[in-house]
């Protein structure tokens, strides 16, 4: 502790008060940062096999990559950018006229079909999940259509069961 002397001007006395001592300043406290810094936020389409994954990622993207009746169709992620149309952004550009226009846009990934035990290498394994890891946030496709044509990796259709 220190010792400050402090005099009162309207007593005869002086007085010495101990002070108590200044406080440590505190560290700054760093928040958790979450996701990527990107101005594209980066999707990935994941489900079991034949539950229409690449079907979704065509109807996005407006492309026609192979959707086919088998598993693992897709091997290697089909990857694509998707402009956001927004009816804002483009008054905005109409009222002050700006030298560039950059549109907000979505980057898609159609990764291949996701199988029990991905974690102990069933499936593509860990390829799967790397390629988890590359995405900001997923789209969870589950199939709730009937179609003997297409095959089911468990035999039946129950979405429920699908999601677990």
């Amino acid at each position: 502790a220190r010792r400050e002397r402090e005099e009162v001007w309207w007593s005869t006395v002086a007085v010495e008060v101990e002070m108590a001592p200044k406080k440590k300043e505190a560290a700054p406290v760093k928040k958790p940062v979450l996701g990527r810094f990107s101005h594209n936020l980066k999707m990935g389409i994941v489900g079991l096999p034949n539950v229409g994954k690449s079907t979704f990622f065509n109807t996005l993207t407006k492309l026609n990559v192979a959707a086919e009746n088998y598993p693992f169709c897709t091997i290697e992620p089909n990857e694509a950018r998707v402009a956001v149309p927004d009816e804002r952004f483009d008054w905005l550009c109409d009222l002050y006229k700006p030298a560039s226009k950059i549109q907000a846009a979505l980057q898609v990934w159609d990764i291949a079909g996701l199988v029990k035990g991905a974690h102990e290498g069933q499936g593509l394994g860990n390829a799967f999940l790397s390629n988890i890891q590359a995405v900001d946030g997923i789209f969870h496709v589950v199939r709730v259509f009937d179609d003997e044509e297409i095959t089911h990796v468990e035999g039946n259709v129950d979405p429920v069961r699908d999601l677990g």
